[in-house]
This record gives structure tokens, C-alpha cells and sequence, in this order.
């Protein structure tokens, strides 16, 4: 037996008529409807996977939360870092979230240092890094 590997994330619904296999895809910004010819039995194996996938608990992908820590800081109210994926998580007085992208290890430790969280960020965070803000908080303070 040979197995082959389908990827079936695109597929919206199917049916099966007068010797067709009925096929509704999501091509993004469109649906594409398509008929090949197949056997009922191509029909019915599709449901009964799509059965087996229903009843199988998916397995959520969750990033692991940046830990926070608390700063005393008229700027913000925490810092966290992934040394991993090199990224440093502020969150702001104002309650928003973001995430610096490439920040490497020694940053990190400097801002933790420094005399001044919000001067430090300012001259050497601010502007320097790509970053993305957090539509919902993810995170846990220390």
C-alpha cells in the first residue's frame, strides 16, 4: 500500500450525482464548484472520514504565553521575553499589548536594568524593531 498525502482544507462540501463526485472548494476569494467522475462508494468514504475527524478532539495550537513581570514605570506596566523566538511583550499603561520582534538577549537584560524602563525603551526600542500589537491579552504577570 502506498500512501499519499491529502490536504482536504479547502474542501467546503461534497455530494454525489449520476456518477459524479461533487466537489465545493474555497479558493480564497471565490468558491470553485468541480465534478469528477467516481463511484458512490468515493462519496460515501468522504463522509464517513469527515465522520472520524468529527468525532476526534483537534488538538489546539497554543503558543505557550510570555510570562510578564511587573515594572514600576509611568510608560508601561509589564515586560516579558521568549529568549527562544526573541521577543519582547510590553504592555502599556494604556492596556495595549505589543509584541517586539528580534530582540536579542542582552536588550532584554538591559532593559530589565536600566534606570529607566520607558527612557530605554524609547532610545533603543521604539522604531528599531518590527512589532505587532496583541488583539487580546495573552500573557501572565509574574
Amino acid at each position: 500500500m502506498k500512501l499519499s498525502k491529502v490536504d482536504l482544507s479547502s474542501l467546503v462540501a461534497i455530494a454525489h450525482s449520476d456518477g459524479y463526485l461533487q466537489l465545493l472548494l474555497d479558493r480564497g476569494d471565490e468558491l470553485e464548484f468541480l465534478e469528477i467522475p467516481a463511484p458512490i462508494q468515493a462519496y460515501e468514504g468522504l463522509q464517513e472520514l469527515n465522520g472520524v475527524i468529527a468525532e476526534t478532539p483537534a488538538l489546539p495550537f497554543e503558543e505557550e504565553p510570555i510570562a510578564m513581570l511587573p515594572v514600576s514605570s509611568s510608560m508601561a506596566i509589564a515586560v516579558g521575553y521568549n529568549r527562544d523566538e526573541q521577543i519582547l511583550q510590553v504592555e502599556f499603561q494604556s492596556g495595549s499589548v505589543y509584541q517586539y520582534l528580534g530582540v536579542d538577549e542582552d536588550t532584554w537584560e538591559d532593559l530589565q536594568t536600566s534606570d529607566s524602563v520607558g527612557s530605554f525603551f524609547n532610545q533603543e526600542i521604539k522604531g528599531r524593531y518590527d512589532c505587532d500589537r496583541l488583539d487580546h491579552a495573552d500573557y501572565t504577570i509574574d
